[in-house]
């Protein structure tokens, strides 16, 4: 409990921060839970203490600032956030208020899932979509209508009738934890930050200016209600069903209940809490709402938060464990990273071993030690948390844990530089990094060279074969007959990729560089601006930040690279070597691919769906999304839908992955 201004001006400034990293930067450093406790503080001084209210308290603000590069609308409706509590006791109050307010002692209350995402305005004139806005401030947000119309499931024209001249519909833009994950999993192999949670990788989406980067995250859209006073439809149940005839994307009707009472809602929100680990979605609770819309004017809002609904959220899964010992990762550029070997628990339906510590600030801050008992949390992250230790239960004996001056991998000095949390290794020739660099510039997302998977660059690496990437182009079959496994298939295969990788766009080329910072998107905007390898070595530091989404931080970081002469020579070796850039629009032209449509259906393994659609354009082919007459290939998956018995239908040759790849040659 805060008992003086000073903690309370103390707490607003630390919370300012927290919404800063949560709204601005999409990279949360507590958990929602965490945060709801430090705001319901902040709420209690200033009721208590309502002269003393610091005018930017964020306790009087809805949601995020607006983003530099979008444009600014209003909202027809003001778009409030919902108030949210995770105690069974509030809801009974909540459920009294509205029996007061009313001068009720029944209603029907409408129960929905809390969807984990970035809530969404979209508005709609004579039935086509006008704009789409952020939530903003609530009563105006930015305009991402073009990141909108990059989702597929949202109706550019509506179907049906009885929808309003002009209107707005509310919903949530989320990620499934399949695209979360694999979104995170190629931001880590390009060396960048991964995000947090499905719900700030949705929110940093959809605040990236190019749509055609933002089309690649493969955002979902749920509607759940129209803005206040313009629903054609008398109750909120029938408002889900109303968008679905409209064509909107709704919940399924099953986690949807109609309640009368205190124990109907407890009920439902058990049973959700129950579906949870098995929806393709995150949610973090669930909402509740009159469902009678002409009690929603009547009720009204409290300027902040409408009073007719209310959220009951799930308090965060955790369990406590052990740490057996701390073990330290190096990285393709040289950081360490600090990971907690666990004492494996079982934790929202999979066993954890492992949890990163990210760093040693983290480490510090939390005074995390081997052999303490610890309280884990896992929510969307890639990897479980550290969320506190159990200091009760702690052995006197146990020291403070530091980072190792020396790498575990080579031995050099380990360095910190004044700018940055991250400690590195000082030996660029460090085996660890060497490989990671290695793989990275052969993965899928740069140099695609195929057959060079993990365990073949390790054995590359540790036999000295390969210490920089343009060793990938002088090796031979008298070389890859060292390799563990390697026969005559093996060696033909491998030095074929190796050949077929020489002709590459310019675009995944500075992603096999590995250049700081700069992922997939960074590096399509850098070709996009440059056109040239050598015109990109030569730019001016100034000229990078000119570049639409570079920023400061980046653009130093690439002028940096490229200035040190030993990236430099190795451009020009890998040049030397073969390595053919196309020039910007230039096709890898197959004649089994060249002028044909491919449909893609079902779950894929060997590649995510934008993969193979880069494939098949950058050799000539064409991808859509439905199966017709025209259509030359239909690629098939596991569990494949009405796509492929349409293609049965029409005599379409049908694809599995593996005889796909057999047509990449």
């Amino acid at each position: 409990m805060i008992k003086t201004y000073a903690e309370y001006k103390e707490l607003v400034e630390m919370m300012i921060a927290h919404d800063r990293h949560y709204y601005d930067e999409a990279l949360p450093v507590i958990s929602d839970y965490e945060y709801d406790q430090l705001m319901i503080r902040l709420r209690e001084y200033e009721a208590n203490h309502p002269d003393q209210i610091i005018p930017s308290s964020p306790s009087l603000r809805v949601a995020e600032a607006p983003t530099t590069g979008f444009e600014q609308k209003a909202h027809m409706v003001p778009m409030l956030s919902l108030a949210n509590t995770y105690s069974e006791e509030e809801v009974g109050d909540f459920l009294k208020r509205i029996f007061k307010l009313t001068e009720k002692n029944e209603l029907d209350f409408c129960c929905e899932l809390k969807m984990d995402g970035t809530a969404v305005s979209l508005r709609y004139k004579n039935g086509q979509l006008f704009h789409a806005l952020t939530r903003g401030n609530g009563r105006s947000g930015d305009d991402i209508t073009a990141n909108i119309k990059t989702i597929k499931t949202v109706p550019l024209e509506l179907q049906g009738s009885n929808y309003p001249e002009d209107f707005e519909v509310r919903g949530e833009v989320f990620l499934t934890l399949a695209s979360f994950h694999a979104i995170n999993q190629e931001r880590q192999e390009q060396g960048l930050e991964i995000f947090a949670n499905p719900r700030n990788a949705a929110a940093g989406s959809l605040k990236i200016l190019d749509p055609s980067i933002v089309e690649k995250r493969r955002l979902n859209l749920l509607c759940y209600s129209i803005a206040e006073g313009q629903s054609p439809v008398k109750e909120q149940l029938e408002v889900h069903l109303q968008l679905k005839k409209w064509g909107f994307p709704i919940a399924e009707l099953n986690n949807l209940r109609l309640a009368r009472s205190q124990r109907d809602i407890m009920e439902f929100a058990e049973e959700i809490h129950k579906k949870r680990d098995h929806l393709p979605f995150e949610i973090d609770g669930i909402v509740v709402k009159v469902n009678d819309l002409a009690y929603h004017d009547i009720l009204g809002t409290t300027g902040k938060t409408p009073r007719y609904a209310m959220a009951y959220k799930f308090a965060p899964e955790k369990a406590k464990t052990k740490i057996l010992d701390i073990t330290v990762q190096v990285g393709r550029t040289g950081i360490l990273t600090p990971v907690a070997e666990l004492e494996p628990v079982f934790l929202s339906g999979s066993t954890i071993s492992r949890a990163t510590l990210h760093n040693q600030d983290e480490i510090t801050r939390k005074d995390i030690r081997i052999e303490d008992i610890v309280l884990i949390e896992k929510g969307g992250d890639v990897i479980p948390k550290v969320v506190s230790v159990d200091l009760a239960n702690r052995r006197h004996s146990n020291g403070a844990w530091y980072m190792p001056k020396n790498c575990p991998i080579c031995h050099a000095e380990v360095h910190k530089s004044q700018e940055e949390v991250a400690f590195r290794c000082t030996n660029p020739l460090c085996t660890a990094q060497v490989m990671r660099r290695i793989i990275y510039f052969a993965s899928k997302y740069a140099m695609d060279i195929e057959h060079m998977g993990e365990k073949v660059v390790e054995q590359l690496v540790e036999k000295g074969l390969v210490t920089r990437k343009s060793d990938i182009y002088r090796l031979t079959a008298a070389d890859l007959v060292q390799i563990e496994g390697f026969k005559e298939k093996s060696i033909y295969n491998l030095l074929n990729s190796i050949e077929a990788s020489k002709n590459c766009s310019l675009a995944r080329f500075i992603m096999g560089l590995g250049c700081p910072y700069v992922g997939t998107e960074t590096a399509q905007e850098l070709a996009n601006a440059t056109r040239d390898i050598h015109v990109l070595m030569n730019m001016r530091e100034e000229e990078f930040r000119a570049i639409q989404g570079i920023g400061d931080k980046t653009a130093a970081a690439i002028y940096t690279f490229f200035q040190q002469k030993e990236h430099r020579e190795e451009i020009e070796e890998l040049l030397i070597c073969g390595v053919r850039l196309q020039k910007m629009g230039e096709k890898k032209i197959n004649p089994a691919f060249s002028g044909k449509t491919f449909v893609l259906t079902g779950t894929l393994t060997g590649y995510s769906r934008d993969e193979i659609a880069s494939l098949i354009k950058e050799r000539g082919g064409k991808v859509s999304g439905s199966v017709s007459k025209n259509t030359d290939y239909v690629i098939v998956g596991f569990d494949p839908g009405s796509k492929y018995k349409k293609a049965l239908e029409l005599g379409i040759v049908i694809l599995t992955e593996e005889q796909f790849e057999l047509l990449l040659g």
